[in-house]
């Protein structure tokens, strides 16, 4: 094959082939695959214990009652924060932060990375970062897409930004209208096997109105469940087998 009809046959498909490489890591958003294939994508840590994470916050409304809660049952958690979220409510960001919690960033924007170029992508990160970092005096190490959904330009933003991605082995499909104290227990519980990594949701703000509600009478709940396994419960940062 001569190098001209090479190209003539290779140039329609390089969009196809350059969209497929962008979109590659989506495969991660599947959970039964990336939690055997991506342990560190999924927050796999130490097999004694379990990583309690919350998405969407802060939220004046909901998040302080989860931080009395947490505070009651002596728990910390990981706070993956929406930086528009964080804007409005610093002192709440500051207060989750003083109460030994870690700070995470989950983007500033809760819209799919998968749709946004390489500026917007990173501009998003960068921009969520500094925010929580300048309101807590600490920059923020871990980051959580919106959705669980990864793409190339998203990895490539993190590295630079000194962000690691880190999504879940277990949730409380908390965000559902229909969701309850029961089932989010149940769902979670289903799949939680030491070592895992917990999502649940602080705010309703990309959720079913109220469905926080459901969230924050399952977390008793799913902590007495983690006490009976002999697993103890805290952030990622005291989760990992290598540190995040």
């Amino acid at each position: 094959m001569t190098a001209a009809r090479f190209l003539r046959t290779a140039l329609p498909a390089l969009p196809l082939l350059a969209a497929a490489a962008y979109a590659a890591p989506v495969v991660s958003t599947y959970g039964p695959f990336r939690n055997r294939a991506m342990p560190r994508l999924s927050g796999r840590g130490r097999p004694d214990h379990v990583a309690l994470t919350f998405d969407d916050g802060p939220d004046p409304l909901s998040t302080p009652l989860f931080l009395r809660l947490l505070d009651e049952r002596r728990v910390h958690a990981t706070f993956f924060l929406l930086g528009n979220q964080a804007v409005r409510a610093p002192g709440l960001v500051r207060e989750i932060a003083a109460a030994g919690h870690e700070i995470a960033v989950h983007g500033w924007l809760h819209r799919p990375l998968l749709l946004r170029g390489p500026r917007a992508t990173h501009d998003d990160l960068a921009r969520a970062r500094d925010t929580v970092g300048d309101l807590t005096g600490r920059t923020p190490r871990l980051f959580r897409p919106p959705y669980g959904v990864m793409s190339t330009v998203a990895h490539l933003a993190a590295r630079r930004l000194d962000l690691t991605p880190v999504l879940w082995t277990a949730w409380g499909e908390d965000w559902r209208a229909r969701a309850t104290p029961e089932s989010v227990h149940r769902t979670v519980t289903a799949d939680l096997r030491g070592g895992g990594t917990i999502l649940l949701h602080d705010s309703d703000c990309t959720s079913a109105p109220g469905s926080w509600r459901a969230t924050l009478g399952a977390v008793p709940r799913i902590l007495d469940t983690c006490a009976m396994r002999g697993l103890s419960v805290g952030p990622l940062q005291a989760h990992a087998v290598d540190p995040l």
